[in-house]
This record gives structure tokens, sequence and C-alpha cells, in this order.
């Protein structure tokens, strides 16, 4: 005969292992729903599960800038801007915005940037420099920049998965890059402002020379020569960094140009013909092969079924202009079309030899 006592101790046993095995269940299954939740809720950028617009560093700055012991390195001469995370890559680094008061050129505009893992992880480029690459769009480029969190074609590629990618393949130097906006306005009207400082226009070639530079110098640690500053643009942005190298090729040294328009055709340049001149790459090559330098390199790049006057007229730049200090090289696309995908899938033979031409960060002592 059974204990009653003893058979209402084991009930009781039996409903708590019962409510602890319920418990069990509904926690693994909070769990479950919370991996599962997770990447789609970071996905869709609902906080609080993304980083998106958290503060982001990327060392100390402030420091009034200076030269490190081998005088290549300009240190971060502060203040140090304002960054948010606008991107958080899967190996840690993070693409960061900020509206930048431009305070040479008297434009406000936002600029995209991003450190590889090089410049904030490696104990051995802790004090060093590394270069930059200014990287434009095409198209408006007034409210975004495609290669600041863009990914590209089937394999999503990114600008700076690949320069991470290339630098570790040795085949690029492991740039910092800044994506500043091209225009301070749509060209839905026809209207562009050619990276220029068009007569009573905004001065988006202060703003792109100067302006986004000086931001780079502010917070980072940089190359104080010219061998250590490059662009990279398609279509309009192209124009801009063919143009921008040989108008300051004292700062400035390589480009990349993409499917590049080769001179100036704004319509805002009508009744400006003397400012226009002096913003047409074709007069600023004659003008710098007079001079004998300095050299500057020039990749140009295009895809076979683009455009045929643009075709036609690198071409003819190169043939003309391409010679003396003047140093350009052609990658045909086969096949290829004017759009970012395109030229980002094909640019790494371009990247490598404009990098042959520059600094990288040395390892510090």
């Amino acid at each position: 005969m059974t204990n009653p006592s003893t058979g209402a101790y084991q009930s009781r046993g039996r409903n708590r292992a019962r409510r602890a095995r319920r418990w069990l269940v509904a926690v693994a299954s909070v769990a479950t729903l919370g991996l599962i939740a997770w990447p789609v809720m970071s996905y869709f950028e609902i906080p609080p599960f993304t980083d998106k617009g958290d503060p982001v560093s990327y060392g100390r700055t402030g420091g009034g800038g200076g030269t490190d012991a081998s005088g290549k390195t300009l240190m971060p001469t502060g203040p140090q801007a304002d960054f948010k995370n606008a991107k958080t890559l899967a190996d840690g680094t993070h693409v960061s915005v900020v509206t930048l008061d431009g305070k040479k050129s008297g434009f406000k505009g936002k600029v995209w940037v991003w450190a590889p893992k090089e410049y904030t992880d490696d104990p051995k480029f802790a004090s060093s420099g590394f270069p930059v690459m200014i990287a434009l769009p095409g198209g408006p480029g007034n409210d975004s920049n495609y290669w600041s969190l863009g990914e590209f074609g089937p394999d999503k590629l990114s600008l700076e998965k690949s320069v991470s990618k290339w630098y570790q393949e040795g085949k690029s130097k492991p740039f910092l890059l800044a994506m500043p906006i091209l225009n301070p306005g749509p060209d839905d009207k026809g209207i562009y402002w050619d990276a220029s400082d068009i007569p009573g226009q905004a001065k988006m070639g202060t703003w792109l020379t100067e302006d986004v530079p000086d931001l780079m110098k502010a917070n980072f640690r940089t190359i104080k020569s010219r061998d250590g500053w490059s662009y990279m643009g398609s279509s309009t942005g192209g124009f801009a960094s063919l143009k921008s190298v040989l108008k300051h090729p004292d700062k400035f040294k390589t480009a990349i140009a993409n499917g590049p328009d080769i001179v100036p055709d704004s319509p805002l340049w009508r009744g400006h013909e003397k400012e226009k001149a002096e913003n047409n790459p074709e007069v600023l090559a004659k003008q710098l092969a007079a001079a004998k330098g300095p050299d500057v390199y020039i990749a140009f790049q295009y895809g076979t079924k683009e455009n045929a006057k643009m075709i036609s007229d690198v071409k003819k730049f190169m043939a003309t202009y391409g010679k003396g200090p003047v140093h350009t090289k052609l990658w045909e696309i086969p096949g290829g079309t004017h759009n970012g995908a395109t030229y980002l899938k094909n640019m790494e033979d371009p990247m490598k030899w404009i990098s042959d031409q520059m600094e990288g960060p040395v390892p510090s002592s």
C-alpha cells in the first residue's frame, strides 16, 4: 500500500520536473528565435540589433600634426570629426560618415570614410602613415556615393572588401578611403558641376582637392608627400579624378579614371571660357608636359560596349598627352558596360599599377 504522503511528494516532484522542462523549452525557443532574429533585425537595422549611427573613432587626433621619426608620416592634426557608423564589415572595420563643413570651399556635404584593419589593428603600423584614395561616383553623386556602401554583382563585391583582398595578395596599397559626394545638387536637368570652381557656383573643385584631403589629414595618419595620395572615379567621377591629379600634381600622384569624360562640358561654364580651360585635362596635361613634371600616373579603364566617343576621346588623350611626365595605361574590359560593377570587378590590375607608383605604410621601429 502506497504511503499517501510519499505519493503526494512524488506528484509534486513530477510537477516541478514538468515545469522545469517547460521553462527550458521556452528559454531554448527564445534563444533560437533570438539567433534567427538577430541577423534579420540587424539587416533591417532595427535597434538594438544594429550599431548603425554609433560614434566611430579611428584613433587619437588633435596632436597638431607633425611627422614621425621617418619624416614620411603626417600625424593627425585634429580636430576629430563626428564620424557615425554607416556599416560594419565582416572583418570588424567600419564605413562611417560625417557631414563636412568645408572651410576652404564653403560647401557642406557628406563624406564617407573607411580604414583597413591594418590601420587600426596591426601593431607594426601603429605609428605609420597610410595612403589615401579619394573615390568618386558617377551619376548625380549629390546625395550619396555608391562606392561607400555599395555591393556590386552576384559576388557582392565592395570597394572596401576589394582593397583588403588586393592588399593581402600584394596587389594594392592598404588605402584609407574617402568617399565624398560629388555634386551639390541632382543632375536631372542636365546640370552638373564638373568637380570644379565654376564662377557663381559651389566650389566643388576646392571641396574635392582641399577640404576632403584636410578631413583625412585631421583624423588619420597619412603620408606627408604626394606619393600617398590618389583618386579613383567613374564617369563624371573619372573626369574629376583625371582633372584633379593633372591640376594639382604637387598634391596627388595617381588616378584611376573609369569610363571618364575627357573635357569639361557642363552648361554652367557658359560665359566662363577662361576658367573652363583651367579645368580642362587636355590643357592641364599640355602645361604639365611643358613644365617637365612632376610625374603623374593615370590608369584608364572602360568597357568595350561603352559610348564610342568616350572610347575615342580616351585613346586620343593617351596618344596626344600620354608622354613625358603624364604616364598613362589602358585596360579595356571585353563586353564591359558603363557601370561601377564592371569597373570594380576588373580594377585589380589598374590598382596594382598605381600602387606600384605610391608609398605605403612603413612598419614602425
